[in-house]
């Protein structure tokens, strides 16, 4: 294979990657370009710079990509009610093909021979961004260190920093035991006691939310307008994608919502215990399903539910820029043309209860609906036939003794 002479990382900052730098400069003896995104994770990106500028790395981006995230990526999935095994709201997977096409974008842009990236062998990330890259990129080629090295512990890497200058912040006491990993979605954990599927979580390791035992007494009511199936406005207020998240999440957080323990498949084959905290997108989920569930005609409403699951395990395999994911986002946002009206929600210690919805495009129809007195919108008559005719086969099969 031909040298490589210019390789963009997904670069964070912290030990792992900035390891991975000096790693390339040296194995490959390459030049190494950096990019960091802001997708939300709650921490200062800069600083990356000062670090990727300590290793004499000239090319350095640093971009802030958290509109793009929602209304690119989170939105549409959520058009979907995507929900991975029933449970997972797919907040890091969702994540990874913006990076990766971030990644392919800027080895463009540079004239980079290679990307890298920080995924271990052992994880699921490894695929989504290598699929991601693969189907924008299919000549561009990977660097996975963590499938070529020996570096395969904290103590290791540690070594390496101090043989090779690589400036460490050495905060070991004030680190958290888990493997997070955090975005305007989501936090995830996993690793430390949580490897033992029997072992509770400590009250201490959420940072997005409070418990519901310490959630207010009162509860919090929101009235959240659709506009084709996105939220846009929250209590009368319009906001941007990423706003509304930020404000979503904030508010639900302190009512004790959105967190999820879960021993998950992964696509590489290894069941895997993790926690997740979602806090907006669990209103986000709930909420869209109550808007739906007045402007879906019932058919629509029940193949979009037959397609979740297949939908969900693309986002969550990391086909998101395959055909198959494409096809079905089509068909899921020209469901969403009608989706639009407001839903109320209430929080309490916890729980997300729909309390009204309404649309100019409602499907509900209450004469028709109504307990009381229709007055000739519904002839009841007509259910008995109904009723016989979808019997027909059940009593055919019952008369052959078949019952």
């Amino acid at each position: 294979m031909s040298k490589i002479s210019k390789v963009v990382l997904a670069y964070s900052g912290g030990l792992d990657t900035s390891v991975i730098a000096k790693w390339l400069q040296q194995t490959y003896g390459c030049e190494v370009v950096t990019f960091t995104a802001d997708i939300g994770q709650g921490e200062e990106v800069e600083p990356a710079r000062a670090k990727a500028e300590a290793m004499g790395i000239r090319e350095i981006f640093i971009e802030d990509l958290r509109e793009e995230f929602v209304a690119e990526y989170v939105n549409p999935m959520f058009r979907a009610n995507a929900l991975y095994e029933g449970e997972y709201l797919l907040g890091t997977s969702i994540a990874r093909p913006l990076i990766a096409k971030r990644l392919v974008e800027i080895a463009h842009e540079t004239g980079a021979d290679a990307i890298s990236h920080g995924a271990t062998g052992k994880g699921n990330d490894q695929v989504r961004f290598e699929l991601g890259a693969y189907a924008l990129s299919p000549g561009i080629r990977i660097i996975a260190p963590w499938r070529e090295w020996d570096l395969n512990s904290r103590e290791r890497l540690l070594a390496y920093c101090k043989r090779h200058g690589i400036a460490v912040e050495m905060k070991r006491g004030e680190k958290s035991p888990y493997s997070m990993d955090a975005n305007l979605l989501h936090i995830s954990y996993e690793g430390g006691v949580l490897e033992d599927p029997w072992a509770a979580p400590d009250e201490s390791m959420w940072m997005r939310s409070v418990s519901p035992e310490a959630a207010p007494e009162e509860a919090a009511e929101l009235e959240l307008e659709y506009h084709n199936g996105d939220i846009t406005a929250i209590n009368g207020a319009a906001m941007s994608p990423a706003k509304v998240l930020e404000n979503l999440n904030r508010i639900a957080g302190a009512h004790g919502v959105g967190r999820a323990d879960i021993v998950e498949n992964r696509y590489v084959g290894m069941k895997s215990r993790g926690c997740y905290e979602t806090p907006g997108g669990t209103i986000m989920l709930k909420a869209h399903r109550a808007m739906e569930s007045i402007t879906l005609d019932r058919e629509l409403a029940h193949l979009k539910d037959e397609l979740m699951p297949r939908y969900a395990s693309l986002v969550y395999n990391g086909y998101w820029f395959s055909p198959e994911r494409r096809a079905l986002q089509a068909l899921i946002d020209d469901s969403q043309r009608h989706v639009n009206g407001k839903v109320r929600v209430r929080l309490y210690k916890g729980n997300v209860i729909i309390t009204g919805r309404q649309s100019d495009d409602s499907l509900f129809d209450e004469d028709i609906a109504t307990f009381e007195d229709d007055a000739g919108a519904y002839d009841q008559a007509d259910a008995g036939g109904f009723i016989r005719l979808n019997a027909l086969r059940l009593r055919i099969a019952a008369g052959k003794g078949r019952a």
